[in-house]
């Protein structure tokens, strides 16, 4: 049985869909105002990996992700490029559409753009203005935690912390992972000499970043979803106030299992913009990578735990792989068309899979134990159905992997 690390109650738990004909899942895309690097796509490869084992499990999965291209820091990104926000972001679009191809990850079903939902987001405004959980202040509307019922659970925060006194968070998002004790935007009103603005039935103006994933999700999504997926620093502000606004609007969860990736480290430090010390997939192609390789530093390891980049440990790492790589090639190589799947190898190396993916996608101990396996294998005996068995059953859980082969 799969097990899965649960954000909300902090606890692992056996993994079953809200809907037993298909997992619904839903992934916090990336906000496309800059390209994205490889912090980014460690979160959105652990997705991925999960997506694929459901599937290797026997699952049906629809997924989607969302596309931030319309927030404060865009439009103040495009003024400094010089350059329109449609223009600014439908090219980190091409660019982060590109670089999941080439890290051989599966396209979601569903990869809606925050500027094409922003009827669904005035939708979804109407109905808290109506409940009373949104209020209008000077041309903005504002989302009132207070009114929420159990508001924080996912991240557990202490409300006994709240301020008395009445606070307003105009801006999009905030540096810092910290919490804003406070009331958070929707909807930011038209100010003269804006550039970018719906005229709404709410007035003119343009849906905050905290209604967004909920509008999109709204959009594809009309039950909860079975898994909901993000990087750790949405747990400060962001996912809590999905949460809270979704379930304002709807009489059930939002999803059942909310999972967290951590993140990746530069020289001990998160990596960011403000620190200069950014990679992307290019800066580890000029290391002469290949796309297998970089993948499979970005994944080995337990998504929960952050990970280390230096160019030592990316070695260490992608030498594992290669050294895999080229003993299953030789394995392949002794294949006949017949296979035979009852050795005893074949069974070690599917046990030694779902043992340790079952337990909260425990990448880095699948793979080793795999390698173990691999490794004691005499090759010169081995038979050639034997030899296809082997092939074939490490070929479908490469399927989740994708970098043996």
């Amino acid at each position: 049985m799969l097990k899965l690390f649960n954000t909300l109650g902090k606890k692992a738990g056996v993994f079953h869909p809200v809907n037993k004909k298909v997992v619904t899942m839903f992934t916090c895309g990336p906000s496309v105002y800059q390209r994205a690097h490889i912090g980014n796509f460690r979160t959105f490869l652990f997705e991925d990996i999960l997506a694929r084992y459901l599937k290797y499990s026997g699952y049906a999965v629809r997924r989607g992700m969302n596309l931030t291209d319309i927030e404060d820091k865009a439009i103040i990104e495009a003024e400094r490029q010089r350059t329109t926000v449609k223009r600014l972001t439908e090219k980190n679009i091409r660019e982060f559409l590109g670089e999941m191809k080439l890290l051989r990850m599966n396209m979601p079903d569903y990869l809606p753009r925050a500027s094409e939902c922003v009827n669904e987001a005035v939708e979804l405004i109407k109905r808290l203005l109506d409940l009373k959980m949104a209020y209008r202040y000077k041309g903005n509307i504002y989302f009132d935690p207070l009114k929420f019922n159990g508001f924080g659970k996912l991240y557990g925060l202490d409300m006994s912390r709240w301020p008395s006194k009445k606070r307003r968070f105009h801006k999009d998002t905030y540096p810092g992972m910290q919490w804003n004790l406070g009331d958070f935007i929707l909807w930011h009103g038209y100010r003269t000499g804006d550039k970018y603005y719906w005229d709404a039935s709410i007035g003119r103006g343009r849906p905050a970043w905290n209604i967004q994933d909920p509008s999109m999700i709204s959009k594809y999504f009309s039950e909860p979803l079975s898994i909901y997926c993000g990087g750790i620093d949405n747990l400060f502000r962001h996912h809590d106030y999905t949460l809270a606004i979704l379930e304002s609007v709807r009489p059930y969860p939002m999803a059942r299992f909310w999972l967290h990736c951590h993140h990746l480290y530069v020289g001990g430090k998160k990596m960011s913009k403000s620190r200069g010390n950014i990679l992307y997939i290019d800066t580890l192609r000029k290391l002469g990578l290949g796309m297998a390789e970089i993948r499979f530093f970005l994944i080995y390891g337990h998504y929960r735990d952050r990970i280390s980049y230096s160019e030592r440990q990316l070695n260490m790492v992608t030498d594992k792989l290669k050294a895999f790589s080229t003993l299953a090639k030789k394995i392949m190589h002794k294949a006949s068309r017949k296979a035979d799947f009852s050795g005893e190898t074949v069974q070690n190396l599917k046990k030694t899979f779902t043992v340790h993916m079952d337990d909260d996608l425990n990448l880095k101990d699948v793979f080793d134990g795999l390698y173990e396996i691999v490794s004691n294998i005499k090759i010169a005996d081995l038979k050639p159905g034997e030899a296809s068995g082997i092939t074939q059953t490490l070929k479908e859980m490469d399927e989740v992997f994708k970098v043996i082969f």
